[in-house]
């Protein structure tokens, strides 16, 4: 019967992960040669109990191997810095063209405890830490030793991060030539000028997804210059249908995951999961397979009761990603579970609008970037999304030195304390948070414990 099927799921260690893989297929890729290799913070992690899993952090880990190994079979690699979501859909649309975000380095010093030296070659080159931990990336060209070094570097500026924008011209100044892009400020528009929704429900003025178009054509005409190959529309519809794909797979996780009584699957797998909308870890094939194997997981456990924790535990959404993926532990650990998130990158996730001029859609889409408007627009959606999931508190992650985030926080916190009127929490976290770990711990219990307060009072 179901309720004899129920069970609560425990997250594996990493001598136990590396030891149950070996005993399963003695010639499978084993994950353990990662930590070998200098991934030291993969012993600090525990992960989850599955097949599916593992495919997953095979596809994360791998990929500067595999970007490697397809620059010897002859493929092109383009760089694609701050726009999270928008030039890898229209590089992958062209045979031949693989596409990574450098900024992905942030994650290299949490990995690798520190051991990379890469914020130390930052450091010399002038970007010190009241930079985001993105400065890694500077680091990374230097040495050479992340990832190879791209056939061509785009990088949107603008309405986007500061940081990137001062770390990418510090790149270009060390001979590094990049395509720059412009991203326009978000605004409303005005009370009769035209104007257009883009995904995430969020409106602005015709002109402005017309300047985008106008930028995004120019990195169009770029690619295709690099695949000597023509970007047509129908290549770019093609890319966009099977971006779109990848995205409504994505949603039908989150879902899953969201609102089954019990988590199931762990925050930390989630937030690597979400992280491939963003350019499919460089291999749109692999991402669509993976994600496949996580929604048949997430839903067979959900269907027979399983998860981690219990269906008591508090539903938080979580805002912004954390530069150590240690910190998505401790939130289970204090007796709370993921009820929603918003990782930066919410327009990576929505649907491309799917028109007969795409170079529009994908416009569209990139001005839908929760960064480049009002941090009100965010905290709305925010907002709705709490109140559509049932989350019952708020966890901001602040981003060391990131200059998006210094304020943002502060208007979401505000905007759901005063419209849900429940519990929030904002605090930083470091590229390596062990020392920070034990103040996180107790924000978060606090947390825990006036949710659990709330509902006591509902019930008097």
């Amino acid at each position: 019967m179901k309720s004899c099927a129920q069970r609560t799921l425990q997250a594996l260690d990493f001598e136990a992960w590396r030891t149950r893989r070996a005993a399963a297929d003695e010639n499978a890729p084993l994950l353990g040669r990662h930590y070998d290799c200098g991934d030291r913070r993969l012993a600090r992690l525990r992960f989850d109990d599955s097949d599916a899993a593992d495919s997953l952090w095979e596809l994360l880990l791998s990929e500067e191997d595999r970007l490697a190994e397809f620059r010897r079979a002859g493929g092109r690699i383009v760089g694609t810095m701050k726009d999270l979501g928008t030039v890898p859909v229209m590089a992958y649309s062209l045979p031949g063209i693989a596409a990574f975000y450098p900024d992905g380095a942030w994650w290299t010093p949490c990995l690798m405890e520190q051991t990379d030296g890469l914020f130390a070659l930052a450091d010399t080159l002038g970007v010190d830490a009241t930079f985001c931990p993105v400065r890694a990336l500077l680091g990374a060209f230097v040495n050479r030793e992340r990832f190879p070094i791209p056939d061509m570097l785009t990088c949107s500026v603008g309405a986007v991060c500061d940081d990137l924008s001062a770390i990418a011209q510090r790149l270009e100044g060390l001979g590094y030539p990049i395509l720059w892009w412009e991203m326009p400020y978000r605004r409303d528009p005005e009370p009769d000028e035209p104007s257009v929704t883009l995904p995430g429900g969020v409106r602005a003025p015709v002109a402005q997804v017309q300047a985008v178009s106008a930028e995004l054509t120019r990195v169009r005409e770029a690619l295709a210059d690099l695949a000597a190959e023509p970007l047509t529309d129908a290549r770019l519809i093609a890319g966009i249908r099977a971006a779109n794909v990848i995205r409504r797979q994505l949603y039908v996780l989150r879902e899953t995951i969201f609102t089954a009584s019990r988590a199931p699957l762990p925050a930390l797998e989630l937030l690597v999961a979400e992280m491939l909308a963003i350019h499919f870890c460089s291999d749109r094939g692999a991402t669509k397979r993976v994600l496949d194997g996580l929604i048949r997981l997430a839903a067979r456990r959900a269907t027979d009761g399983e998860g981690y924790g219990r269906a008591s535990d508090a539903r938080v959404f979580w805002v912004n990603p954390v530069a150590d993926l240690r910190a998505m532990l401790l939130l289970e650990k204090c007796g709370a579970r993921l009820c929603g998130t918003d990782f930066i990158f919410t327009h990576a996730l929505d649907q491309i609008p799917e028109t007969d001029v795409p170079i529009e859609g994908l416009a569209r889409s990139a001005l839908a970037d929760p960064m480049v408007g009002p941090a009100r627009q965010r905290a709305a959606r925010v907002v709705a999304e709490m109140r559509r999931l049932g989350a019952e508190a708020l966890v901001v992650a602040r981003i060391p030195g990131a200059s998006h985030c210094a304020y943002e926080g502060a208007v979401i916190v505000e905007a759901v304390e005063r419209q849900l009127r429940l519990p929030c929490v904002e605090f930083e976290v470091p590229s390596l948070a062990d020392a920070a770990a034990p103040a996180l711990r107790t924000r978060l219990e606090a947390l825990v414990e006036t949710v659990r307060g709330l509902r006591e009072d509902r019930h008097l």
